[in-house]
């Protein structure tokens, strides 16, 4: 018998535009099978990039990551405000956690061509916003170091996080964005003061995205004193034993080499 022919039905098609660039992503197969990704960047109708897609993280075994949750994986966005629109990629490296997979094309005229530049998210996702309504645009999305630091994946809080991309580099400019910092507080908060309400055993989790949004706030001592609290209250629950204040330092240290602790 030979081989069974794929169906052309598997084959999916992306197409994003912006001015006069177009890009488009196809691939082949499903959840959990995906193969025959590939990327054309066309400008003025003239193709300057025409290549499969590769991400050192996943290799081979990349997923179009919001194709699963039905929405594209591909962007045209003049993401450095240079009125040259980049290209992004949104990939996923498939399984239960983790992780997405960004990736941004910007032309080189140098070479005539595109030029990739790549980052790993993580768990979360990761969406292409403007936040300021100013033409400026964002990658919104949260600090997935948290993901396993205190607890497991599921009791873990992830701070907020957002991003801006120029010149090949990401940067990290969530403190630009106190409003939407103080917003994501107090929904850990709100979750931590829940889960003490109920002798919750493992709360860690939250109260941690919570100090790391305060103390972007610059709210460090507001943080300490909370925490000195919550311990002597016995509500900083975690398993084996890794709450009260052996977590507190523990947290205080960890925030301290993200950045989050000036």
């Amino acid at each position: 018998m030979g081989l069974l022919a794929v169906p052309s039905a598997l084959a999916k098609t992306q197409t994003a535009q912006g001015g006069d660039i177009t890009a488009t992503f196809s691939f082949q197969g499903k959840v959990p099978n995906f193969h025959g990704l590939h990327l054309t960047i066309a400008r003025g109708g003239t193709t300057f990039y025409d290549q499969p897609v590769v991400a050192k993280f996943c290799g081979k075994l990349c997923w179009p990551g919001p194709a699963v949750a039905g929405r594209s994986s591909v962007q045209v966005v003049d993401l450095e405000h240079t009125g040259d629109p980049d290209v992004v990629l949104d990939l996923y490296s498939g399984g239960a956690h983790c992780c997405t997979v960004l990736q941004v094309f910007s032309f080189d005229p140098g070479t005539m061509t595109y030029v990739k530049t790549e980052r790993v998210v993580g768990d979360p996702d990761a969406k292409v916003v403007d936040l300021a309504h100013d033409g400026r645009f964002e990658f919104l999305t949260a600090d997935d170091s948290f993901a396993y630091e205190f607890t497991d994946f599921a009791a873990s809080g992830l701070p907020i996080e957002v991003l801006t991309f120029a010149n090949g580099h990401f940067t990290d400019v969530t403190r630009s964005y106190p409003q939407l910092i103080a917003k994501d507080a107090a929904v850990w908060l709100k979750a931590f003061k829940a889960q003490a309400g109920q002798h919750y055993p493992d709360s860690v989790g939250v109260i941690a995205a919570w100090a790391a949004d305060e103390d972007l706030l610059g709210h460090a001592k507001r943080v300490s004193r909370y925490l000195r609290q919550q311990a002597a209250a016995g509500h900083l629950n975690a398993p084996f034993g890794a709450g009260g204040t052996r977590f507190v330092a523990h947290l205080q240290k960890f925030l301290r080499r993200r950045g989050y602790l000036r």
